[in-house]
């Protein structure tokens, strides 16, 4: 038997004429499933490009500073690694510690700087994060959605069977297929939304880990460099 042969009704089916038999509450529907599937998939797209992009950079910065001898020349060669969060979270880290080196002559607070650290980790955490409850809202809320339209459906074409007077398989049966195309766009919207979540929640988790190991380095290298 072919593959294609248990899909071979989805491309008999006439989609066509099964949204012009829609009613009008069914259609404003399957319009907001569209409008959530567009946005999640702009945000997947935009997330993609944002997480690799800053892998990247990230593992360029993180070349340059091991090999740098002291934080003034990781801050000249941190403006070409810009897109990279640990660029983010060095700059909290190094605006603390050249107050307190400005102030005193060397490094003399470890605290204030691991606390300015942390909020750097936080800022770019947070960046990363952006836009990320539309996937989770389109992945929960989008088969609901769907499951409404398909309820309305079916309503409509129990209403039109009784006004027909006929209790035929055939004269309900169009009526409740075209109901369930809204919970067909309903899963289609929310189910790459979900694996998409679930996906960059790990890569966010995976980066956070990398910029809280990356603190712990950069500490190192103050105390090193301007340490008492």
């Amino acid at each position: 038997m072919s593959l294609e042969a248990p899909f071979a009704f989805l491309l008999q089916v006439n989609y066509l004429e099964m949204l012009q038999r829609t009613g009008p509450l069914q259609m404003a529907v399957l319009g907001v499933l569209v409008c959530f599937s567009i946005f999640s998939l702009t945000v997947v797209f935009s997330k993609w490009s944002t997480f690799r992009g800053a892998r990247r950079a990230n593992s360029r910065f993180l070349r340059a500073f091991r090999k740098a001898t002291g934080l003034e020349a990781v801050m000249v060669a941190s403006e070409q690694y810009r897109p990279s969060p640990l660029v983010g979270v060095f700059d909290f880290g190094y605006e603390e510690v050249e107050r307190q080196v400005k102030a005193r002559g060397k490094l003399t607070n470890r605290t204030a700087v691991e606390r300015s650290l942390q909020l750097g980790v936080s800022e770019e955490l947070a960046k990363l994060e952006r836009n990320m409850q539309w996937l989770a809202t389109t992945a929960s809320v989008s088969p609901f959605i769907g499951l409404f339209g398909t309820v309305l459906g079916i309503i409509r074409a129990f209403l039109d069977l009784s006004q027909q007077g006929s209790t035929s398989l055939r004269t309900v049966g169009p009526g409740i297929a075209d109901a369930l195309i809204a919970t067909a766009v309903g899963l289609l919207a929310a189910i790459p939304a979900a694996i998409f979540y679930n996906i960059f929640g790990h890569t966010i988790r995976e980066i956070g880990a990398r910029l809280d190991d990356f603190s712990l380095e950069f500490l190192n290298l103050a105390e090193r460099s301007l340490g008492e």
